[in-house]
């Protein structure tokens, strides 16, 4: 191969990567949030998990945050979670930037969504009135609304409150201290 050969190759070679390159990042903002999720997933996971986190509830500041972890309920059970009282329709928010991993119900917290947040974290929010107009792999970030204060669930006949809950690699864990950091 002659060297003007050689030379027209490598200028092709760089010019079909070029419109590769171009291509990739004109798409990428205009992919769904369901398509970036994995990557979004992946780098989550990479982060370090929060050392402070933002309250979830509207309005709510820490010094209103009483500690519930642990304290006795039914069958047996510790309270994994803290309980954040505030009027029914409250706007939950996000706690942390996120993936949306999960939104439905179940006995005990009733209306709920799961968001996948940094360190690979599992941010529960439950007890839901409703939930915002959100969806299974979406994008959030910290303040984005979720769903609004409620008492579905176990939580019948309790005053409307967000039951929220931080799940690590090792399980459940206090948010509390999280939570009172946010406020510096």
């Amino acid at each position: 191969m002659t060297l003007a050969g050689s030379l027209r190759r490598a200028v092709l070679r760089i010019g079909v990567w070029s419109l590769i390159v171009a291509g990739a990042v004109w798409a990428w903002p205009r992919l769904p949030d369901a398509a970036r999720a994995p990557w979004h997933m992946l780098r989550l996971s990479w982060q370090d998990a929060p050392t402070a986190v933002a309250v979830p509830v509207q309005g709510v500041t820490p010094a209103r945050l009483a500690d519930t972890w642990g304290a006795a309920r039914s069958g047996g059970r510790r309270h994994e979670g803290i309980d954040i009282f505030a009027p029914r329709g409250t706007p939950v928010l996000s706690a942390t930037e996120g993936i949306v991993s999960r939104i439905g119900t179940n006995n005990l917290g009733g209306q709920v969504v799961w968001v996948l947040g940094p360190g690979g974290q599992r941010h529960y929010y439950a007890h839901l009135d409703d939930y915002a107009d959100i969806s299974h792999g979406q994008l959030v970030q910290t303040g984005d609304v979720l769903g609004f204060v409620g008492n579905t669930g176990n939580a019948r006949g309790t005053p409307p409150h967000l039951h929220y809950g931080i799940y690590g690699k090792g399980g459940a864990m206090n948010p509390y201290p999280l939570l009172k950091a946010g406020a510096r």
